[in-house]
């Protein structure tokens, strides 16, 4: 594949850029053939500014559930768009989106909107230390919940009084939870957890239904609140809540990523025993009332409730699972799959350090399917049979390659 233009903008950006690019963006921390700049996306591809396009399994790193450039969500944004996006006031598509939340997601009695995840999981702890007056607030250890110093996963900059007063857990290992609770005492505002584990440079691992309803006792008990995180798997696994399915609802749920198809928003939901602590804390941003992410937001939501998107993306991911599997035995190669069949990672077994599977996914990439060596991947719903199909006769080049070295 041709990489001229990006090698050109990937220059340009050394200059002006701290580093040339930041963050999980920064793409040559991982790969060595996908390109770091991108022109458009459609559906399920992308490509890049040399004109390459890519069988797409990152979606935006998850923030496309319906497919990029989706016509409906498109429309009700332009429609938005042309009547105000960053107004003096919120648009009423706000009133909107909030009641469309409550009334989708189980736990939910009210909403608060933002902009990003780290907002979300910001302002969820904030409540729960505002409902409390309290200030211990414990989290799983490796787990991920923003990119600000009270939990940012790289340490430049931060000060240990910015972590004062978090302490930690050991993911589906309850006595560990109880252990850090009992170190907290009576000053425990709040649990934050994801769905799963789903930290990068491991495989994922699935809540034991024991371990998150052990939680939820725990919050009872101890007069904490239960924050779900969300943020990654929201509006992907189960439209109501990711632990749903599992009778355990939080008591604040943080969203972003897929609640807008790619729109920069995210939510806070809660209950009512929490709504006078989130009308007293002080959260807020000028483009946090952005009307047009709002709209967005409403036909992403009505899409995924009304038709089969959810099972479609099941359906591909359960797909894609069984074909890489079968790819890996004919080759000889033993991979380990794990997290939901929505959300997959692929590792290839005893490659501690990644690096056959680096290479597994720069091969990947050189034959057009945008894959991650240890960050989860993401099926969206314009994910169809026939697309999982060649992009399984892409990886299967792939496992060839790897196989003739």
């Amino acid at each position: 594949m041709t990489n001229k233009n990006d090698n050109s903008l990937t220059k340009r950006s050394q200059t002006v850029i701290p580093g040339g690019i930041y963050g999980h963006m920064a793409v040559r921390g991982f790969s060595h053939t996908l390109p770091q700049y991108m022109a458009y996306g459609d559906g399920c591809r992308v490509t890049d500014t040399d004109g390459n396009t890519y069988i797409d399994f990152m979606c935006g790193w998850g923030p496309v559930v319906l497919g990029h450039c989706h016509p409906t969500v498109q429309r009700a944004v332009a429609q938005q768009l042309a009547q105000g996006d960053c107004l003096n006031g919120a648009a009423p598509v706000m009133v909107e989106l909030a009641e469309l939340l409550v009334d989708t997601v189980a736990h939910a009695d009210w909403a608060l909107l933002a902009k990003n995840g780290t907002d979300a999981t910001t302002t969820s702890v904030t409540i729960a230390r505002a409902a409390t007056g309290r200030r211990r607030v414990l989290m799983a250890k490796g787990a991920y919940h923003g990119a600000v110093p009270w939990c940012t996963p790289v340490t430049a900059g931060v000060t240990p009084e910015d972590r004062a007063h978090l302490d930690y857990f050991e993911f589906n290992d309850l006595e560990s939870v109880r252990a850090a609770a009992a170190r907290a005492g009576d000053d425990l505002a709040a649990i934050i957890v994801c769905p799963h584990r789903q930290d990068v440079h491991r495989d994922q691992e699935l809540t034991d239904r024991q371990f998150a309803r052990g939680l939820r006792e725990l919050c009872d008990r101890m007069g904490a609140a239960l924050i779900l995180d969300d943020v990654r798997c929201g509006f992907r696994l189960d439209i109501a809540g990711s632990w749903e399915s599992m009778g355990v609802r939080p008591d604040l749920s943080a969203w972003s990523k897929a609640i807008a198809n790619g729109y920069a928003l995210a939510a806070v939901t809660g209950t009512d025993a929490l709504r006078s602590a989130a009308s007293r804390i002080y959260a807020t941003g000028s483009f946090w009332f952005s009307a047009a992410s709002m709209a967005a937001a409403v036909a992403t939501i009505t899409e995924l409730r009304e038709t089969d998107a959810l099972e479609r993306i099941a359906r591909a991911g359960q797909r894609l699972r069984d074909g890489l599997a079968a790819q890996a035995s004919v080759h000889g190669f033993e991979v380990i799959q794990s997290g939901p069949v929505q959300m997959p990672l692929l590792r290839f077994a005893g490659d501690d350090d990644f690096t056959l599977t680096r290479r597994w996914t720069d091969e990947a990439g050189a034959r057009g399917v945008y894959v991650h060596p240890y960050h989860n991947w993401f099926l969206g719903a314009s994910h169809t049979d026939a697309d999982i199909d060649e992009a399984l006769e892409r990886t299967d080049g792939a496992f060839a390659a790897l196989a003739r070295r």
